[in-house]
């Protein structure tokens, strides 16, 4: 015997994915924002400069995950957004009820002559704990799950192989939880609603970050990437990472500018 209460609470659990026959059915108009990022300058839309590319991270809450990808030298645009779930152009209101199977995500578009996947990479797993499933810190819910959408087939690589490696340095350290990010070919990306965007740069905002990074570094490059993708080493050096490297709290006290290295 099951309440009617019940049921629904077991239907829409935001600690489990939601079924794509029971995912909000969305809509066919898109999230208007404003094509202008609020900090760096440049479109936030496509089409962009030639030469550049995209991939898309989810580290929980999507405002400081924003922030601390647009400060890295060499980026050109990001922004907020939902992917990998099932509802099109989902509402945060109806990503944040569970059923929509979205996450909260970050869209960098960042020029590879500049920055590469591999520095981006150890952003992504220094910025958060990989390990916590449907949540990070203070947020729980699906939409709040560990993720790398990659747009092309080097970057798929590289990050099935850096995730390995993260989970030896992790256990390392003394930590021996599983992660549980998930890496996809980028699926349909929504952008989030305008206020959503570089919300943390904007007056008014609340200086709000529940990601828990955990103090492992991603193991050098040369230990983990794959011989025939040696030409994608890291552009960024130790000196960076040293200085600039995610803490806790860091998006939060650190300036809304690009960080200027060296």
């Amino acid at each position: 015997f099951f309440s009617m209460q019940g049921l629904f609470s077991k239907l829409f659990d935001k600690s489990g994915m939601i079924a794509k026959e029971q995912a909000l059915p969305g809509r066919k108009t898109a999230m208007a924002v404003t094509n202008k990022h609020y900090v760096l300058g440049n479109p936030i839309q496509s089409p962009f400069p030639a030469g550049l590319q995209r991939v898309v991270f989810g580290t929980g809450c999507f405002w400081g995950t924003e922030k601390g990808f647009w400060r890295m030298p060499g980026v050109f645009s990001t922004a907020v957004g939902y992917c990998a779930g099932f509802t099109e152009n989902a509402t945060y209101e109806e990503v944040c009820s569970g059923r929509t199977g979205h996450n909260e995500v970050v869209q960098v578009v960042y020029d590879p002559t500049k920055i590469s996947f591999a520095d981006l990479l150890q952003q992504f797993w220094q910025s958060h704990d990989p390990t916590q499933g449907m949540g990070q810190g203070n947020d729980t819910g699906t939409q709040y799950r560990s993720g790398i959408y990659c747009t092309t087939p080097t970057q798929k690589t590289l990050a099935e192989a850096s995730k390995p490696a993260y989970q030896s340095a992790l256990a390392g350290s003394g930590k021996k939880k599983a992660i549980t990010t998930e890496i996809l070919d980028c699926p349909p990306f929504y952008y989030a609603e305008d206020y959503h965007q570089q919300y943390l740069s904007k007056p008014g905002s609340r200086p709000y970050c529940s990601a828990m990074p955990t103090g492992v570094s991603l193991p050098p490059f040369s230990e983990w990437a794959p011989k025939d993708l040696a030409g994608e080493a890291p552009k960024l050096p130790d000196e960076y990472w040293a200085k600039h490297g995610p803490r806790p709290g860091c998006v939060i006290r650190e300036p809304n500018q690009p960080i200027q290295f060296p």
